[in-house]
């Protein structure tokens, strides 16, 4: 009988394996951070590292991360048929199976996570750059920069929704508020509680009679 890979074990290993590769969360949330400050300025680091934690909890990320970095292994160690090794060592220009791997993993987070990935493949900055330019001892990161672009892709795409439902609640709440003070100007009169209100009368009363009533009873 089959037996399934339990979620907890494929969380382990797709953190095992970014640390394998060098891939900090920290080096991704910084990613993260870059792209996402300009358009607000209380982001904080903490928000970043969350997000990046948020999309590797999701199960397409996890499965390609495991891909990614197997494949990278066998071609440190020579392991892939002799014209797909040279074409993945090399990372061939017209070799794109990488990216696809890394699209099916960049889409939880819309067509925004969509061109995040695609400017972040061109532009290559902090620890993708690194990855991608890292050639020293044999080392092969072919298909795992392609996975950190997704996922920092999905991570910023993700605060970039949230921070849109974050204004639309606020937005709302305002609106709400002006329509309760709206309502009270019409149908309360600034002046009516202080004449209409038997309390209001009670507390004018003078406080000595008051006591001298209490005296008496």
């Amino acid at each position: 009988m089959k037996t399934r890979v339990h979620s907890d074990e494929l969380k382990q290993e797709t953190y095992k394996g970014l640390e394998e590769r060098g891939i900090t969360i920290d080096a991704m949330a910084e990613i993260v951070y870059t792209l996402q400050a300009p358009y607000a300025p209380e982001l904080t680091m903490e928000t970043c590292r969350d997000s990046v934690h948020a999309v590797l909890r999701k199960r397409e990320v996890q499965h390609a991360v495991l891909v990614a970095v197997e494949l990278d292994k066998l071609a440190e160690a020579k392991a892939l048929s002799p014209v797909l090794q040279r074409i993945v060592e090399t990372d061939e220009g017209l070799f794109g199976v990488d990216e696809t791997i890394a699209l099916g993993a960049v889409n939880i987070n819309g067509s925004i996570a969509v061109t995040t990935f695609g400017f972040l493949d061109k532009a290559k900055i902090g620890i993708i750059k690194e990855l991608d330019t890292k050639r020293e001892d044999g080392k092969v990161n072919t298909f795992m920069d392609d996975i950190v672009c997704a996922i920092c892709a999905n991570a910023s795409g993700r605060i970039a929704h949230r921070m849109r439902d974050e204004e639309e609640q606020k937005e709302s709440m305002v609106a709400e508020l002006d329509k309760i003070r709206e309502n009270f100007k019409e149908h309360i009169h600034p002046y009516e509680p202080l004449v209409a209100n038997p309390l209001y009368e009670a507390s004018s009363c003078n406080l000595s009679e008051l006591s001298l009533t209490e005296e008496k009873a």
